[in-house]
């Protein structure tokens, strides 16, 4: 912050200097955008007609997003209580964060996670704890339990984990659980879990109603498309939920925003053939990376991770150049999208040249 940002009134401290969130770099239209983890797949027509449909913007939307509740609440299995709609899953993580945690309480996560965390926690007034990740990329949940103390309002655990696409499985969640203080709110960020094809995975459908304390967050953005409309679910114990729910924004989901939810829920099977697609072409691509010699961990969310270290940035660069847009983590790693098959054939054209280029031992490059 220059001098001639300096606020002229009195704001908090860790506010000022809190970065803001930092959206994936935009494609120019020679280049692939492969830094938002965005589905590549064009809206279906009849979601695109439903939005069309809720054309009374001079109204406001039902505040709680009632026949979304309804419709997710039937496919759980749950009550319409036990689902609450937010303006995607940061904005649940938000509320729920704020319901639990304030000044003097800890919100424990593994990093690097989804780079919102450090974020939301400081906005709460809470302090951030954060746990590295495994030499593979992974949660560690053993570390992540013992970092709990009295202070601990809320864990997060990410799975498939953004920006890494690496799993918990589901005996290590459970694990975790056992030892969890039962009244520490946990959290599974399920963002990116239509994408994930490992049977040892933790899928939070299975858990709703075992742990009075756990919230399971999913959204439409990924896996249905809907990017753009801002609309994300949590599934949970009622009280935990009225207490996000107080906590939130009203109006914030829009009803064109719910009209495009229910009508991809109806959509669900043509949606899913579109993911199961991009799951292949993500194994394929992982494979041949894996082929050239790269070092990365085999991936489960709709993106893969490169440890590129040190050199994150100059890789970037060079994607870049190469009309490849991805989202760099200086000093740690590069996320790349699993996007069009043509940017997979132009990815997989230079990066033999990339790693080749790293000196042995280097973090991406595999041994051997």
């Amino acid at each position: 912050m220059s001098p001639t940002d300096t606020p002229s009134v009195r704001l908090r401290p860790e506010i000022v200097a809190l970065p803001a969130y930092a959206q994936g770099k935009p494609a120019d239209d020679t280049a692939f955008k492969l830094s938002s983890n965005e589905n590549p797949f064009d809206p279906l027509p009849s979601v695109v007609a439903a939005v069309e449909a809720a054309s009374d913007f001079n109204r406001y939307p039902d505040a709680s997003a009632l026949v979304l509740r309804e419709k997710l609440a039937a496919k759980y299995g749950l009550t319409p209580a036990e689902v609450h709609i937010g303006a995607g899953s940061v904005a649940l993580l938000s509320q729920l964060i704020l319901a639990a945690a304030g000044a003097g309480d800890e919100v424990v996560y593994s990093w690097r996670s989804f780079e919102a965390y450090p974020g939301l926690v400081t906005v709460a007034g809470a302090t951030s704890v954060r746990v590295p990740n495994r030499a593979d990329h992974g949660h560690d949940l053993a570390e992540m339990a013992a970092a709990i103390t009295d202070r601990t309002r809320v864990a997060i655990i990410c799975s498939p984990n953004n920006p890494t696409s690496t799993i918990v499985t589901a005996d290590e969640f459970e694990s975790f659980m056992a030892v969890a203080p039962n009244d520490l709110l946990v959290i599974l960020d399920e963002a990116y879990v239509e994408f994930v094809t490992d049977s040892q995975a933790v899928n939070g459908e299975s858990l709703l109603g075992r742990y009075p304390n756990l919230v399971v967050l999913r959204t439409f953005s990924k896996a249905y498309g809907l990017a753009g409309l801002r609309v994300g679910y949590a599934l949970g114990p009622v009280g935990v939920l009225d207490a996000a729910r107080s906590t939130a924004i009203p109006l914030s989901v829009t009803g064109a925003a719910s009209a495009a939810a229910v009508a991809s829920l109806d959509l669900e099977r043509e949606l899913r053939s579109r993911v199961r697609a991009l799951a292949v072409r993500r194994d394929a691509l992982w494979q041949a990376l894996t082929v050239q010699g790269w070092n990365i961990p085999q991936p489960q969310g709709n993106f893969i991770w490169l440890p590129t270290g040190e050199e994150t940035l100059e890789v970037a660069a060079r994607l870049g150049e190469a009309g490849l847009v991805v989202r760099p983590f200086p000093l740690e790693g590069i996320r790349v999208s699993v996007g069009e098959s043509e940017a997979v054939e132009r990815l997989l054209g230079i990066s033999a040249e990339i790693v080749a280029a790293f000196p042995p031992g280097h973090a991406a490059r595999r041994i051997g």
